[in-house]
């Protein structure tokens, strides 16, 4: 399975952006994750095959993750952003299992990555 990523770019303080992510194949659980200069990489929001959802706390109540099974696309809604927001956005994807771990790091497959700069 291939993921494709886009959506990222420049955008001032409280303002939003959208990120899509398009898979090759099918897919069970899936998510965003992200990697600020200088920091690990984090679980921003995941989502399994049912659409049940997790939020990291920084972002709750200002991003959605949703998908769409029959596009193979899954999205990020980002509102309300902040300069700490700033980060490479990563899309993950599990495709051996219907397993679903929340906050977990590991997935099968990644995309290439997004760049979202928040400017303060």
């Amino acid at each position: 399975v291939q993921l494709q990523a886009s959506g990222g770019g420049l955008v001032q303080a409280g303002g939003s952006l959208r990120l899509s992510c398009a898979a090759s194949g099918r897919t069970f659980s899936m998510g965003w994750l992200r990697q600020a200069p200088g920091k690990a990489r984090d679980v921003v929001a995941t989502i399994d095959w049912s659409g049940s959802t997790y939020y990291a706390e920084s972002v709750k109540g200002r991003f959605t993750i949703s998908r769409d099974n029959t596009r193979k696309t899954m999205y990020l809604q980002m509102n309300s952003l902040k300069p700490e927001d700033t980060a490479i956005y990563y899309c993950a994807a599990n495709s051996g299992s219907t397993r679903w771990y929340p906050a977990s790091l590991e997935y099968d497959h990644w995309g290439q990555g997004t760049l979202v700069t928040v400017s303060s």
